[in-house]
C-alpha cells in the first residue's frame, strides 16, 4: 500500500477510543462454580485465555465530521487548491479525478487541512456516515458500491501490468517527487505558487506565513528527509535520484506509445494514477528549475499529451479552480435571479435610509416656520399693547 500523507491523530479521538474499549471483565464466581461442578481445576494459562475471550472489547467508533450528510453523496477531505493545479497531493488528485471519471456525486469539505483520517492521512472520504481512508481503499470501496470499475474491460494480463505500473508510480516515482519537496521547500512555494493565507484560512500576511513556513518546515524537513531516506531514495545523490525519475518516466512513455490512454481509447485506473502524479511534475512553474519536468517535456511528449487529455476530460473547470481556488466549482451555484433579488432588496433598504434624512429635514423646516410665526405673533401683540 502506498504511503500517503501522515499525521498524528488528535488527542481527543485517542481518549474516546480508550473510553469506548474497556478491558474484558469475567465473572469469577461463575468460573469457580463451573470448576466445582466439573471437578476440574483450570490452569493459569487456561484461566487467562478464558478471561481474554469471555468478553471482546468494543470496537472504537469513528465519528464523522459531516453530520448533516446526504445519502449516496461522497464527502472528500483533501488539501486546499493551488493556482497551478487542484491539489499538491497526488493521492488527493487521484481520488478526485476518479470520482469525476466515474461520474459520482461528491463534495469537497473545506476543513482548512485541520482533519486527518483514522489512519492519520489525507485524503479520506465520508460516505453514508462512515469513513473510508487511503486512496486505494476509497477507489476500491466506492467502485464496488456503485459498480464503477474502470478496469472492467481489461484482461487478467493487463490487470497485472496495471498493478505493477501503479506500484512503480506510487512506491517509487512519488517518493522521488517527495524527495525534491523536502530538499527544496522554497522551490515548492514558488513552483506551485502556494498561497498559505488561503490554505490555512488566516488573515496573517503571506510574508510572515512564508517565514514561519520555512522555520516550521525546517523542523519537519528532518522527519520528511528521514522517511525518504528510510524508503531508500534519500540515500542517493541528487543526480542518481533524478536518473531514477527519468527511468520511470521513460517506462511510462514507452508503454503509452501513441495510444490515447495506456490500454486503448478509454482511461483506466492506471491513467488516473499516472495523471495525478505526472501533473505534480508538469505543472510546476517554468521559472523554477526541475530536471524531471524538463525531461518529461523534451523526451516524453506523449505523457504531456496524456496529462492534457485527462485534464480536459475530467477537469473542464480547471482554470476556474486555479483562478478562484474554489473547492466545489463543479457544484451548481445559486441562480443569478436570486442574487439580483437580494441586490434589489439591498438597494431598496439603502433607498429608504437615504429618504429618512430628507423627511427629517422637512419636519425641521416646518418646526422652524411655526417658531417664526409664533415670534411674529408675539411682536404684533406687543406693538398693539404699546399703542
Amino acid at each position: 500500500m502506498a504511503t500517503e500523507v501522515e499525521n498524528n491523530i488528535p488527542a481527543t479521538e485517542t481518549k474516546d477510543i480508550k473510553e469506548e474499549a474497556p478491558p474484558a471483565v469475567t465473572d469469577n464466581k461463575a468460573e469457580e462454580a463451573k470448576q466445582e461442578n466439573s471437578g476440574e481445576a483450570e490452569t493459569p494459562v487456561v484461566a487467562a485465555a478464558v478471561a481474554t475471550t469471555a468478553k471482546e472489547p468494543a470496537a472504537p467508533k469513528v465519528v464523522v465530521h459531516k453530520n448533516n450528510f446526504e445519502k449516496e453523496v461522497v464527502y472528500l477531505y483533501q488539501f486546499t487548491r493551488t493556482p497551478l493545479l487542484p491539489s499538491l497531493s497526488p493521492y488527493c488528485l487521484k481520488v478526485e479525478t476518479w470520482l469525476r471519471l466515474a461520474g459520482l456525486q461528491y463534495e469537497n469539505v473545506d476543513h482548512k487541512m485541520k482533519y486527518r483520517s483514522k489512519k492519520g492521512q489525507l485524503p479520506f472520504v465520508e460516505f453514508n456516515g462512515e469513513e473510508i481512508a487511503d486512496s486505494a481503499f476509497i477507489v476500491k470501496e466506492l467502485s464496488k458500491h456503485f459498480d464503477k470499475d474502470l478496469d472492467a474491460f481489461l484482461t487478467p494480463e493487463q490487470r497485472n501490468v496495471a498493478h505493477a505500473m501503479i506500484s512503480m508510480i506510487e512506491n517509487h516515482l512519488v517518493w522521488i517527487i517527495f524527495w525534491w519537496r523536502t530538499k527544496y521547500p522554497d522551490q515548492v512555494l514558488k513552483g506551485y505558487k502556494v498561497n498559505l493565507q488561503h490554505a490555512l484560512g488566516t488573515r496573517i500576511p503571506n510574508g510572515i506565513l512564508n517565514f514561519l513556513f520555512k522555520f516550521a518546515f525546517g523542523r519537519k524537513w528532518l522527519q520528511g528527509a528521514k522517511k525518504v531516506k528510510a524508503q531508500g531514495i534519500g540515500v542517493h545523490t541528487a543526480e542518481e535520484i533524478n536518473e531514477f525519475g527519468k527511468s520511470d518516466l521513460k517506462v511510462l512513455s514507452e508503454m503509452l506509445d501513441d495510444k490515447p490512454f495506456f490500454f486503448g481509447d478509454e482511461p483506466t485506473t492506471l491513467d488516473v494514477v499516472a495523471f495525478s502524479t505526472l501533473a505534480q511534475i508538469y505543472f510546476i512553474e517554468k521559472e523554477v528549475s526541475y530536471p524531471l519536468r524538463d525531461y518529461m517535456v523534451e523526451s516524453c511528449a506523449n505523457l504531456v499529451g496524456l496529462v492534457n487529455r485527462v485534464k480536459e476530460r475530467c477537469f473542464q473547470d480547471w482554470d476556474t479552480i486555479c483562478d478562484t481556488l474554489d473547492l466545489n466549482s463543479h457544484l451548481p451555484k445559486p441562480a443569478p435571479e436570486e442574487t439580483k433579488d437580494k441586490e434589489g432588496s439591498k438597494d431598496e433598504k439603502e433607498g429608504d435610509k437615504e429618504k429618512e434624512p430628507e423627511d427629517k429635514d422637512i419636519e425641521k423646516e416646518k418646526a422652524d416656520e411655526k417658531e417664526k410665526e409664533k415670534e411674529k405673533d408675539t411682536e404684533e401683540n406687543k406693538e398693539k399693547e404699546a399703542k
